[in-house]
């Protein structure tokens, strides 16, 4: 086996965690359907709910979605991409519905002349620093 092998671009993760607070009675009852055989764990009846609900309303997103102009799914930005767009003289609105990840090699000032504004319902990826010299610009 070769030494030289490198990854292209660093995986990135395809869940983001969150926090969910559940009265007692609640969480009793989703332990209940746990423990009945209903759900393998409470992760995973979260994420049913959580699916079933967005199956619902699925037509409201997909309108919502065209009529904010959003990307949907994964949207990643290199250095290469925002380069092209400085030479270009174009300034990006990202609109993302889904996951945007802006390179690591991404430097601060790059991302201020070339990003007017970032909207991203979901996650955004990015070093601090581009975080942080994005901020006013972020809805």
């Amino acid at each position: 086996m070769t030494n030289n092998v490198r990854e292209l671009r660093p995986k990135v993760p395809e869940t983001e965690k969150i926090t969910v607070n559940l009265g007692y009675v609640d969480l009793g009852q989703v332990d209940l359907l746990v423990q009945e055989g209903f759900y393998s764990n409470r992760a995973d009846f979260i994420r049913t709910a959580i699916r079933n609900q967005l199956e619902r309303h699925a037509d409201v997103v997909k309108q919502s979605t065209v009529r904010n102009s959003l990307d949907l799914g994964l949207r990643h930005y290199s250095r290469g991409d925002l380069e092209a767009a400085q030479r270009a003289g174009q300034m990006l609105q990202i609109n993302v519905l889904g996951l945007a990840t802006i390179a690591t090699d991404v430097t601060p000032e790059l991302a201020r002349a070339t990003i007017a504004s970032v909207s991203v319902l979901g996650a955004l990826h990015a070093t601090p620093a581009v975080k942080a010299a994005l901020a006013d610009r972020m809805r």
